[in-house]
């Protein structure tokens, strides 16, 4: 299985963490939904699964979730 194309989301600074970003993005619209969708191993970062709300992206990395794939840009 091919992954999914990445979809550009400007975020307008050189950083922001994993959870922002899922919300500021629109893949998920609550913060108690985001929680969950990344404690539960759902969320991944560069092809790996990451469990923390907090881990800083950086321009480039790829966040996926459910099949969609969005790309952090300034």
């Amino acid at each position: 299985m091919s992954s999914p194309t990445p979809q550009d989301v400007l975020i307008g600074t050189e950083g922001i963490r994993l959870g922002a970003f899922m919300k500021f993005a629109g893949i998920l619209d609550s913060g108690g939904d985001v929680k969950e969708a990344i404690i539960d191993g759902y969320v991944q970062v560069n092809g790996e699964t990451d469990r923390r709300r907090g881990r800083q992206l950086q321009i480039g990395d790829v966040v996926t979730f459910e099949g969609r794939a969005f790309r952090v840009q300034a």
